[in-house]
């Protein structure tokens, strides 16, 4: 599955595995609805997945990395009937939130993938696999000594690329302006890709308000957005 000329991402956890107990319901939906929407990156057979037999029909493929609880990945798959859409995510309670809000909604178009994106990308996904991929407010590991472990780094952005279909798109948000700096600067910096806007993308209305958000603008933090197309 690897490129031999694509760089190597370093073994840099890029998130933080919170612990939390599930809620009676969040256990609910992962003895009940996990088995037919939830697989494990660990558990994946060798290979890329089959994401037209896991959904049962051919249709394009979004990638959501770290959909967090699940609010806004919902809405944003139920808009969208027409994607085979999937959300990876490292956090239990997380996935389990999500699987409740999508029965709620009557999602059927949402499948979920729980372990580490960049293993599920370098070993699980096909070159040319996926229409997009969206990366909403990752975590932005704040401090300056940090910054290493922030996922958008030139060797993650060139394996994202790599994944993407061409026309395919990678959309970026974050509230934190360096972030918003950096991502800029390194996707800009990938040859595959370009900026749809030049610059900062006008914020989508499609897009709904995260909590993020919400607790950036009590503070006074911007989000930006950006939107890269493979070439």
């Amino acid at each position: 599955m690897e490129n031999e000329d694509q760089p190597r991402l370093r073994s840099v956890v890029s998130y933080v595995n919170r612990g939390g107990r599930m809620t009676v319901g969040q256990q609910r939906a992962w003895e009940e609805l996990w088995p037919r929407l939830g697989r494990t990156v660990t558990g994946l057979a060798p290979g890329p997945v089959d994401f037209g037999g896991w959904f049962g029909r051919e249709a394009p493929v979004l990638l959501e990395i770290g959909s967090g609880m699940g609010e806004t990945t919902s809405q944003l798959a139920a808009t969208a009937p027409e994607l085979n859409y999937v959300a990876a995510e490292v956090y239990e309670p997380g996935l389990g939130q999500l699987m409740l809000r999508a029965e709620k909604l009557g999602v059927e178009n949402l499948r979920l993938l729980h372990g580490d994106a960049v293993i599920l990308l370098t070993e699980h996904v096909a070159p040319g696999a996926l229409d997009g991929v969206r990366l909403f407010f990752p975590d932005p590991w704040p401090k300056k000594k940090h910054h290493k472990r922030r996922i958008v780094q030139p060797a993650f952005v060139a394996l994202v690329a790599s994944r993407l279909k061409p026309g395919g798109t990678f959309h970026l948000a974050t509230d934190w302006e360096n972030y918003a700096e950096q991502m800029l600067e390194v996707c800009s910096a990938e040859p595959t890709l370009r900026n749809r806007y030049e610059g900062w993308a006008p914020r989508p209305d499609w897009r709904p308000v995260t909590k993020f958000e919400q607790r950036a603008d009590l503070v006074g933090r911007e989000s930006h957005d950006l939107i890269f197309e493979k070439r």
